[in-house]
């Protein structure tokens, strides 16, 4: 008998949730054969067996959660069952618990006083006694001890707040900590007057407890799975983290859809695959690429814990795609050396994958830059939060007809509002107009790209 394990999935990722699960008790399993459709904190994947043999459990279901390490189903004469000979072997009987010697009961013994704290425990319960306004003193963890239980994202919350991981009270299973763990203790710390070091000032710095719904009508609670929760997780610590600005500006794209429209009725020549259609979002990420050259600093992340820029000598640009799970950003590598058919034909692939749920983690990491593209569904205007730790984004909404007023008259012109949103630490104000204006200014004359590249 052998027990397939849920492996390691990734870089940061620690569990997912069971969307299906791909084989039966009785099926004859083989190695590296699909088990599991899991859907994760980015992405959906099919999770290959590494033992081979006939099933004979599966201790999963799908809408269960499952952490890396934990057993998914059983199979005999598995490829990491013992041998033949090793099983038939006499072997000694496992140690009975009824046959071990029972302690004695403890004799009574006069009461001491309690031993110093560093001797109780080496890892003591931290407590904010609030009604001194005084943390205890948390010891300091033992050489060799293993550090809190937390996620990557739970201890990045953690760092943002400064708070220390470990002097937070676990309340998940074994301890496990979770953000509104974090949440909570940052506002016990700031409630008793000890707020942490690098706490974000403001309503940010803790999230305030919700009332009981209930009481004004009928609820339905529902869990917050894989894609919805890393965005919320994500774009919370975003938020609480970039000093964000916005900026505004409109271009005029009569020009662009007069091109588009010619090149969407040429047909293909016999024998030949017809042209990608052009779109307004791959026309974007070409100019981005363009205007990330032009102005470098919107290229960049900050690192803050040593006080430096990382300047990156890459452009990537990230898509944001609306699919059923919520919101994914595929990632265009290298965009400033693609045609801007190619930029279409690419971004169209990333959207099919992204909705198919066929993007791989790789396909979703490294941009230096981001663009959400919502003119397909409406609105005039959005402020588009940045995806740290990149430091900008470009929002775009639906264009219109409006009119313009040139050489003494005024005509119609289809305008396309644009949003950018940068974080303040990087980018100045200033910088921040001079890019959009950019942007939009090539927009309306998209031959100046060949200027530019």
């Amino acid at each position: 008998m052998a027990d397939f394990t849920l492996p390691e999935l990734g870089e940061n990722i620690a569990a997912g949730d069971v969307l299906r699960v791909l084989v039966n008790p009785g099926d004859t399993l083989a190695k590296d054969q699909p088990v599991l459709e899991l859907e994760t904190d980015k992405a959906t994947i099919e999770v290959p067996s590494s033992v081979a043999g006939k099933i004979k459990d599966i201790k999963v279901k799908a809408g269960d959660k499952v952490k890396v390490g934990q057993a998914i189903l059983s199979v005999e004469d598995g490829a990491a069952a013992p041998s033949p000979q090793a099983a038939s072997a006499p072997q000694a009987p496992p140690a009975q618990p009824a046959a071990a010697p029972k302690p004695e009961p403890p004799k009574p013994e006069p009461v001491k006083a309690a031993p110093a704290p560093a001797a109780e425990s080496p890892r003591p319960d931290n407590v904010v006694d609030i009604s001194r306004g005084t943390r205890q003193a948390a010891e300091q963890q033992p050489s060799g001890e293993p550090s809190a239980p937390a996620a990557p994202s739970v201890r990045r919350m953690a760092r943002e707040l400064g708070v220390d991981i470990d002097e937070v009270a676990g309340s998940g299973d074994e301890g496990r900590i979770s953000i509104e763990d974090v949440k909570a203790h940052a506002k016990r710390l700031i409630s008793s007057g000890g707020a942490p070091s690098g706490a974000v000032a403001g309503p940010r710095a803790a999230a305030e407890p919700l009332p009981d719904f209930s009481k004004w009508g009928q609820i339905e609670r529902q869990p917050m799975k894989g894609v919805r929760r890393k965005t919320a997780e994500h774009l919370g610590a975003s938020w609480a983290q970039v000093p964000l600005v916005t900026q505004y500006d409109s271009a005029d794209i009569t020009g662009f859809e007069e091109i588009r429209k010619r090149h969407a009725k040429q047909a293909a020549a016999p024998g030949e695959t017809a042209p990608p259609p052009l779109s307004v979002t791959a026309l974007a990420v070409k100019i981005a690429a363009a205007a990330l050259k032009a102005f470098p600093q919107f290229n960049v992340s900050i690192d803050m814990a040593a006080e430096e820029i990382i300047v990156k000598k890459y452009i990537h640009i990230g898509v944001a795609v609306d699919t059923d799970r919520g919101l994914l950003v595929p990632v265009v590598r290298d965009a400033d050396t693609k045609t801007l058919l190619q930029l279409s034909a690419e971004i169209s692939e990333l959207a099919a994958k992204a909705r198919a749920r066929k993007l791989t983690l790789e396909e979703m990491q490294g941009a230096t830059f981001s663009i959400s593209n919502l003119g397909g569904i409406g609105g005039t205007s959005f402020t588009p939060l940045v995806n740290s730790p990149e430091v900008a984004i470009l929002g775009i909404s639906r264009g219109r007809m409006e009119p313009v007023y040139k050489d003494g008259q005024f005509i119609p012109r289809l305008m396309l509002p644009l949003s950018l949103s940068y974080d303040h630490r990087a980018i100045d104000g200033a910088d921040g107009a001079r890019f959009i204006r950019w942007v939009a200014e090539v927009f309306e004359q998209p031959f100046l790209l060949s200027l530019q590249t």
